[in-house]
């Protein structure tokens, strides 16, 4: 576009709003092309020392448009007999600077210096055009280079916060480009000097690099100064930018950068965990905190209470998903010392244990599984190396081992295999499944997990109570003996006797095979039943699974993860891994059914198991050999036969002590033992009378049609209504424990004045399940930022919000008044 078309362009805009137009060339460059402008029946009045007169046309004249071109000085003051009129209309210039000022529709005189400055900013339309549409009444010189700095940063706004995201972007990604644009345009002093003024940055041969060391080296002080609030600025971009989930993976490469240069390693390697523990900014320190935690609960020095204070703490890590697993398993192995320190030093009968090992040990179990998978997923596994030993050490010798034989003398009294605590396995279909089903019309799905103990079911009834509308509540059944997968899986088919073969296969309920799915069916055909795999119902479409539904009144399914990998030696030590893959299936197949219409679920298992992630001691095999008229089946954890002779070493059963038909007898070995076995793997076993392996789960699931699931409700606890310093200290409550349908809330915190954010924005994990009202207070500091200094006397609001999910957007839940009684120092603003 050349300079006339510009020109005459501009001439339009003006004349398609207003009716007089006063076009000032002070050299005359247009004189000669004044006649060549198409401008329509616009009548142009060139000024020849005929002001007075040009002036009566112009009152005179009401209907035409006018175009009043005056070349050379103009009169001062005055002097100038058009003064009034050029007030009233305006007037025109035709130089590159005003007539950008024009096209941007800027009024005020004081930018066109800045954008004769910038004259190389204007010279692309896609910047111009860009700018243009940020440009609002009232900018001033400062907030108009913020906006070019906007535009040439690909920023989402123009504050100092908005720029130094998008440069500490590419920077962390090792380019240059958006900087360069800053130089390239002249508007890197500009951005320099806001980062002096501002975030008070005071190098004199300013660089990113060098502003980004600066940053975190105040970041690992905590933004401590002499002089108070000199840092409030910078702490609270900082923090916006640390929180911020866009922004993480930016702080986190400029942290681990950072480190090394200010050897964050040295600074921290002899101070003390616990006064790291609120410092989240540096990888160094978190692998400071896991090695020392590590070791204090190794040695028992810290409390289960204070490591689960300090694991909350660490949540707040710019690492923490790469040290999620170690917080969680050094937490776990706290829980479980701890645990098996307040064991019992006897159990007063088989009834008591079975409800107790419901109640407080089955946890044990748990946080063993919960430690030695995190330990073995784990990336940085060295630091707990010492925890890990002496938490097999306590688990196998003074859980399993010991306390495994006190739960063994309470076992000698036994003369049957019954208990008055729990029904037998073999009652299962009777006394949970005849009940829902007795109508002929309500139908029920049992889903079998080949393998699932005790606590994994309770944490698979946790997950289940954690999604939107369903309940799960969990019992159990005294497992039959032994506790094997083909005796499990008969006892919970609709039947009046079991018998065992004298190899242990098949078994037999009511003198039909119960091996494999087809028998299972076939027996379940005589109920309106139906087995199936979990397999075929993971890969069924939900039409088919629906019309599926339609069929048969009672559906068994049947699941096999756990048990599928214990039980190879070449996969025993993934059983763990297992267990998590059997979580998640599980509670699809719960998904699924529902959504095939099934609104009674059953969720039950073959047995238990028993499982050590370190090679048995050869003190854990039992020395004698099977011995009897006929040693049919020999296990690792039962035997089979006939007047089998009774030892020190075997608990004996008959087939009618057991509840079983036929003259077979059951041998078991005492407490944990196993019988060895060539090829056999050791860790992972089952077969025995362990509260691990017979106190078999029972979960009964319903879907229901309101929704039941709600955050925890979190309340500001103020201590006063004033904020009289550069910060506020701010107390608040988690007001009940954390449950399945009570889940963790994320609070952010932030002082406003309207839409004005004045205060930095810290980020608090509500998740605590404790019952103690003491373990659910939390506290923080809000520091105030240069914005709250235009806003002394006035009331500004503290907001508490929570993330809109699958945003990265937050809403407001709860409020909280204030009023600033404090003397500010204005600042530079950006």
């Amino acid at each position: 576009m050349n300079d006339l078309t510009s020109v005459q362009e501009a001439l339009q805009i003006r004349f398609a709003s207003q009716r007089v137009v006063f076009w000032h060339d002070p050299a005359g460059d247009y004189a000669a092309d004044l006649d060549a402008f198409d401008l329509g029946a616009v009548n142009v009045i060139r000024v020849q020392r005929d002001e007075f007169g040009v002036k009566n046309t112009l009152l005179a004249d009401h209907v035409r448009k006018h175009l009043v071109y005056r070349s050379g000085d103009l009169p001062r003051g005055t002097a100038n007999w058009l003064l009034d009129l050029e007030l009233a209309h305006g007037v025109f210039t035709a130089d590159k600077t005003s007539m950008l000022q024009q096209e941007l529709g800027l009024n005020d005189p004081a930018l066109l210096p800045i954008i004769e400055q910038h004259q190389k900013f204007f010279a692309a339309n896609s910047r111009k055009q860009a700018l243009e549409k940020l440009l609002d009444d009232g900018d001033d010189a400062t907030r108009f280079r913020a906006k070019m700095s906007r535009v040439l940063v690909k920023a989402t706004g123009n504050k100092l916060t908005d720029i130094v995201r998008e440069l500490l972007g590419e920077n962390a990604a090792g380019k240059s480009a958006k900087f360069d644009d800053l130089v390239s345009f002249g508007l890197d002093q500009f951005f320099w000097d806001g980062l002096a003024n501002i975030y008070k940055y005071p190098s004199t041969k300013p660089t990113i690099d060098d502003f980004v060391l600066w940053m975190f080296s105040r970041a690992i002080e905590d933004f401590a100064s002499t002089t108070p609030d000199e840092f409030r600025n910078i702490r609270s971009d900082f923090n916006a930018l640390r929180y911020d989930v866009r922004t993480q993976g930016v702080m986190t490469m400029l942290a681990s950068r950072a480190a090394d240069a200010l050897d964050v390693q040295s600074k921290v390697e002899h101070r003390d965990y616990r006064e790291l523990a609120t410092l989240t900014i540096f990888e160094e320190i978190d692998r400071k905190v896991i090695v020392d935690l590590a070791a204090a609960v190794a040695i028992q020095s810290v409390t289960a209470r204070e490591v689960a204070e300090i694991v909350r703490q660490r949540q707040y890590s710019l690492w923490i998903a790469k040290y999620a697993k170690l917080y969680k398993a050094i937490q776990s192995a706290s829980e479980l010392l701890a645990a098996i320190g307040g064991l019992p030093h006897a159990i007063t009968s088989v009834a008591v244990g079975l409800e107790k090992y419901q109640s407080d040990w089955f946890p044990i179990d748990q946080h063993y599984r919960w430690f030695t998978y995190a330990h073995q997923t784990a990336d940085f596994q060295k630091p707990l190396e010492a925890l890990k030993a002496e938490v097999d050490k306590q688990y196998v010798n003074k859980y399993l081992y010991d306390f495994g034989g006190r739960w063994q003398q309470v076992l000698e009294s036994m003369s049957e295999w019954k208990s008055a605590a729990l029904a037998p396995q073999a009652k299962f279909f009777d006394r949970h499944v005849a009940p829902v089903v007795k109508d002929g019309r309500t139908k029920a799905v049992v889903i079998i997990s080949d393998g699932m103990r005790y606590e994994v079911a309770e944490e698979l009834a946790s997950m289940i109570r954690g999604e939107n509308r369903f309940d799960a509540s969990l019992s159990a059944v005294l497992g039959s003996l032994p506790s094997y997968t083909q005796l499990g899986m008969a006892s919970l088919l609709p039947q009046s006797s079991l018998e065992l073969d004298p190899e242990g296969l098949p078994v037999l309920a009511d003198g039909k095979p119960t091996n494999g799915t087809v028998n299972r069916d076939k027996i379940l055909q005589a109920v309106k039943g139906h087995a199936i795999t979990a397999a075929e119902v993971l890969a069924m479409p939900a039409s088919e699974l629906r019309e599926l539904y339609t069929k048969h009144q009672i559906f068994y399914v049947y699941h096999d993860r756990i048990d599928a990998a214990g039980d190879k030696a070449s996969t025993e030590r993934t059983v763990f891994e297992a267990t998590e893959e059997a979580l998640r299936e599980v509670l699809q197949l719960v998904k699924k059914w529902t959504n095939a219409n099934a609104t009674n679920i059953l969720i039950t298992a073959d047995h238990g198991f028993l499982y050590q992630d370190i090679p048995l001691e050869q003190a854990y095999y039992v020395s004698e050999t099977p011995q009897g008229d006929a040693v049919t089946k020999t296990n690792r954890r039962y035997v089979l036969g006939r007047s089998l002779r009774p030892s020190p070493s075997f608990m004996t059963f008959t087939s009618a002590q057991a509840g079983l038909a036929g003259d077979l007898d059951i041998q078991i070995p005492k407490s944990i033992h196993r019988i060895p076995q060539p090829g056999a793997g050791t860790r992972y076993v089952h077969g025995g009378a362990s509260p691990q392996e017979i106190v078999v789960p029972v979960i009964t699931v319903n879907k229901k049609r309101k929704s039941d699931i709600r955050r925890v409700n979190v309340d500001l606890m103020p201590e006063t209504d004033k904020i009289t310093t550069g910060q506020l200290a701010v107390k608040l409550f988690q007001r009940e424990a954390v449950t399945d349908k009570i889940q963790p809330r994320q609070v952010r915190l932030g002082l406003y004045v309207g839409d004005t954010l004045i205060s930095d924005q810290p980020v608090l994990a509500f998740d605590s399940a404790s019952d103690d009202q003491r373990d659910r207070y939390q506290k923080t500091v809000l520091y105030l930022t240069q914005d709250a200094d235009k806003y002394n006397n006035r009331p500004v609001e503290l907001r508490l919000e929570e993330p809109i999910p699958k945003t990265t957007q937050w809403k407001s839940f709860s409020k909280g008044s204030y009023t600033i009684k404090r003397s500010f120092t204005a600042d530079f603003d950006f």
